[in-house]
């Protein structure tokens, strides 16, 4: 019986470069279908390519002392391995601006990408939410926390029903005159947040 996919690599811990969790406190998000994805041709784990729809744009949130936080889960069905995705974050803040990005984010689909505090690796930048997108499932406001000084904790997870079929993509962008590297990823998406 053949099996459809078969590992083929082993994987050694780093002396040098020990494995970090987290990631930083900054998250980019954009509506479902103002970016289009391009996918890296003989992995589809990596994406090479973003493009703004006109008009669209990324949106860039940032938060300190590790306000961030993104999770991916295995999920075994009967079809093959799914992933739920998330990732929880806080807005500190208040405005009638805030709250209709809220509902905007309840309401529409969102895809996100995060950077992880571990950067030796080529998944060091990944995109969640790639084919069926995140909504905004929780979204709590308690005015007397004071950890979050009365702002927003927020969770961007996948729709009901609704898993990803990969884990988190690698987003590995290229420059227009060169290989693609964390430094060229990284400008492409401050290109698209600016």
């Amino acid at each position: 019986m053949s099996i459809y996919n078969k590992i083929n690599a082993g994987f050694s811990l780093s002396a040098g470069l020990p494995v970090t969790s987290g990631i930083e406190d900054v998250i980019y998000i954009f509506n479902d279908e103002d970016i289009s994805i391009t996918y890296d041709t003989s992995n589809p784990l990596i994406i090479s390519g973003l493009k703004a729809e006109t008009g669209a744009k990324v949106y860039k949130f940032e938060g300190t002392n590790n306000s961030f936080n993104a999770m991916s889960k295995l999920a075994k069905t009967q079809v093959g391995p799914r992933y739920n995705e998330e990732i929880d974050f806080n807005i500190a803040g208040l405005s009638v601006e805030i709250k209709a990005q809220l509902r905007a984010m309840g309401y529409g689909r969102v895809k996100a990408i995060v950077i992880n505090n571990y950067k030796d690796s080529n998944s060091s930048i990944e995109l969640f939410g790639a084919v069926n997108g995140l909504i905004l499932t929780e979204a709590e406001r308690n005015a007397a926390d004071e950890t979050l000084e009365g702002g927003y904790k927020l969770k961007l997870t996948n729709p009901d029903k609704l898993r990803e079929p990969y884990p988190p993509r690698a987003v590995s962008i290229a420059s227009d005159s060169g290989a693609a590297t964390y430094a060229s990823t990284l400008a492409a998406l401050e290109e698209m947040a600016a």
